[in-house]
């Protein structure tokens, strides 16, 4: 990705101030506030009970810090990334997140297109606004990975992925610690269901093994079959063996925290982990996402790719954790924001402004490609 570099100077230099949208991640969570609904933004942004989690998770990147290597020779950079025989020119994916009609009409078409101009693969949630279908038409030829969660009725799971892949995705990501919806206390305080009011069916209502389980078809009925269907506690490792029976895609599950459940994923022949705790939004008081990605890159032992979820906010934060072994990072709240704050132009932004700091955070610690990154000393202090 060298010839996409640009030094910050020409970046300050050529900046479009006409635009006026929000650069930090602060500012720009600042002004989505603004523009939704208390309601709303409160859903994307609080977590579980007292939201332990969420500050842990962002704290915890404050321990750890990069030793840079100088006097290298950093002038060709690369930052591409191989990952289940595809090549992306980052390490950047874009996590799943659901309804996103809520920060903005066009939702995850927006997102979609503005993805696939830095060729970020966009991981679409089973509870997407619009359908796949809907989201490869926006963004044809652009990567895309499918987000499953698994459903009571598994016919329409095995039909959601075979929509996937005959659409050209090219992975699912099964979440697996949403068995049942965590403990939201904001969202029961504003009484705010986004799925109750039609923001999450886009999926649903566009598929005809759901719609045959329904005795009427409207959204009072697929908003109840949905949350009939994507609570599942009865989730477990024999399920996992049967979709991938039912796929060619790699498998990845999404919300791996403990190392031996990094190792029976290995041994269930999953293709690939994400270390995550789901943005601190299912269980609170759990460990960081960055304290649990050492013992499980260890336990892996390069075995099936790692990928990180929970806490990346800026480019800084995706280098630390490639640092610590991961392969690739995601990153969800920061581009809802940017989508509430500047539509599509918000993402596109945000993600220029992502890869420029990844880029030059890499250069300045004297690394000029992923793998020398994962070499990188990096301090717990």
């Amino acid at each position: 990705m060298s010839n996409s570099f640009k030094s910050n100077d020409n970046v300050v230099q050529s900046t479009d101030t006409e635009e006026n949208l929000p650069i930090s991640f602060e500012e720009i969570e600042s002004v989505a506030k603004q523009a939704m609904s208390a309601p709303a933004f409160s859903y994307i942004a609080s977590g579980a009970g007292g939201e332990e989690t969420i500050r842990k998770n962002a704290d915890a990147f404050k321990k750890y810090s990069i030793t840079p290597r100088l006097l290298n020779d950093v002038s060709n950079l690369d930052t591409s990334i191989t990952i289940f025989g595809q090549t992306y020119p980052t390490p950047l994916l874009l996590a799943p997140v659901g309804v996103l009609k809520l920060a903005d009409e066009q939702g995850d078409l927006a997102v979609a297109r503005a993805a696939s101009k830095y060729r970020v693969p966009f991981i679409q949630s089973t509870v997407s606004s619009y359908s796949i279908e809907d989201i490869v038409q926006a963004a044809s030829g652009s990567s895309k990975w499918f987000q499953l969660y698994w459903t009571t009725s598994e016919e329409i799971s095995f039909n959601l992925v075979k929509r996937a892949e005959e659409a050209g995705y090219e992975a699912i990501v099964l979440t697996i610690d949403t068995i049942t919806l965590g403990y939201r206390e904001k969202d029961m305080y504003h009484r705010f269901s986004p799925l109750e009011q039609g923001y999450g069916q886009g999926n649903f209502e566009s598929d005809p093994v759901f719609l045959s389980t329904l005795e009427k078809v409207n959204s009072r009925t697929i908003f109840q079959g949905i949350v009939d269907n994507i609570n599942y506690p009865a989730l477990n490792w024999e399920h996992v063996k049967e979709l991938k029976k039912r796929t060619s895609l790699p498998i990845v599950l999404k919300g791996i925290l403990h190392p031996e459940d990094a190792l029976r994923a290995i041994e269930y022949g999953v293709d690939g982990i994400i270390v995550s705790n789901h943005g601190g939004r299912q269980l609170d008081g759990v460990i960081s996402s960055i304290d649990a990605l050492p013992e499980i890159v260890k336990a892996v032992d390069g075995q099936i790719p790692v990928l990180f979820d929970s806490g990346i906010r800026r480019g800084i934060d995706a280098l630390k954790v490639l640092a610590l072994g991961a392969n690739a990072v995601l990153t969800g709240r920061p581009y809802v924001y940017s989508l509430a704050a500047g539509g599509e132009k918000g993402v596109d932004q945000f993600l220029a402004n992502f890869l420029q700091d990844l880029q030059t955070s890499m250069m300045l610690s004297g690394v000029k490609n992923v793998e020398e990154l994962r070499q990188l000393k990096i301090v717990n202090a």
